[in-house]
């Protein structure tokens, strides 16, 4: 069995697809020369959102990658969607399979690789789904735990979401924090590569997942990216991926400095007390929200005003430069406290009235 925590950070990297035998050997061994690589990887089945497209080269692909392993003594990993697909890849000896995106998110499919899983010692990665689901994810881990698989960790990819993005998938870092809190003993590996969708966002992502104390990288590296197959604009050369790799800042989970303890305590202390004055400050609004509900239920007028509410919105978001915050973030906390104001709004609106 391949030990996913044997090297910190693990990096796992190969072509997105295997798509001749020249290829996926070529830069497989090119990969491996650059000595920062743990693992080889190449898509042997492809799901593609539209047929007719490239959907991998199957079985031969697997023999390509057992020959890649020949080679450079590197384990081999690639991604599986059906039970027939964990069954090639365990009779090839594959070291390292993941569960994909597109098969994460349907839970007949992950318990159908589950069971095909039972028995082995294979070690297994399971990428969270394309919808922003973290329930989805977590069941997946968990039917593959109840499968017996004693090697388990998380890829985060991203997740799709509607309208326009920087990104090809949204990383949603904090979906991906809250699964790591639900499942702290699995290590949690970044895929830049799926998430930027453009290999110049790959060191910003990359650096981001180092920062937040991820156990590795997925990253799609081929000998001749731009006459790739399949995500030609995601992928870099094996130069390339060295050079990224060189590039990235592994930090440290911790340190015993007493200094640095001493440091943070102090600032630890100073957000506490902060939390303290806003989350009272927040309860206050909350409480003139609730009589504002009041005022409205006894002249019968709508929750909704349309007008205030965008107005407010606006002063607030003028003022990010000023405040050094990011014109999302007071969005986002804008609409949690109108949420909540809503909900206060609606509850004293009907419920009854006093009789005096």
């Amino acid at each position: 069995m391949f030990d996913i925590r044997s090297k910190r950070p693990l990096i796992i990297a190969g072509p997105c697809s295997a798509e001749t035998e020249e290829q996926t050997l070529e830069s497989c061994r090119r990969i491996a020369k650059t000595g920062m690589v743990d693992v080889l990887r190449a898509g042997i089945w492809k799901p593609r959102t539209k047929p007719g497209s490239f959907e991998g080269v199957g079985l031969k692909g697997l023999a390509w990658m057992s020959e890649a392993r020949k080679q450079t003594g590197l384990p081999i990993g690639t991604e599986v969607a059906t039970s027939k697909h964990v069954e090639a890849a365990l009779a090839f000896g594959v070291d390292v399979i993941w569960v994909g995106a597109r098969t994460t998110v349907n839970p007949f499919s992950v318990q159908d690789i589950a069971d095909a899983l039972k028995g082995s010692d294979v070690t297994v990665l399971i990428k969270n789904p394309m919808s922003p689901d973290i329930d989805l994810w977590g069941g997946a881990v968990a039917r593959i735990m109840n499968a017996g698989i004693k090697s388990i960790g998380l890829i985060h990819r991203g997740f799709s979401a509607y309208g326009s993005s920087l990104y090809r998938n949204n990383p949603m870092w904090h979906l991906a924090i809250e699964m790591r809190s639900r499942f702290p003993e699995l290590p949690m590996i970044c895929d830049p590569s799926h998430i930027g969708g453009q290999r110049d966002y790959l060191l910003e992502i990359a650096q981001k997942s180092a920062d937040l104390d991820y156990d590795g990288l997925i990253v799609e590296s081929h000998i001749c990216p731009d006459k790739a197959w399949s995500d030609a604009s995601q992928q870099v050369t094996p130069d390339g991926l060295k050079e990224l790799l060189e590039s990235i800042v592994w930090r440290r989970p911790t340190t015993d400095s007493p200094a640095y303890q001493q440091a943070l305590n102090k600032l630890r202390g100073q957000i506490d007390q902060i939390d303290g004055e806003l989350f009272e400050l927040l309860a206050q609004r909350m409480r003139v929200a609730e009589q504002i509900g009041l005022i409205k239920r006894d002249n019968n007028v709508a929750i909704l005003q349309g007008g205030r509410w965008q107005s407010i919105v606006d002063r607030v978001v003028s003022q990010a430069a000023k405040l050094n915050v990011s014109e999302e973030f007071l969005k986002t906390v804008l609409e949690a406290i109108h949420l909540e104001s809503i909900n206060r709004q609606n509850r004293v609106m009907n419920s009854p009235k006093e009789v005096k």
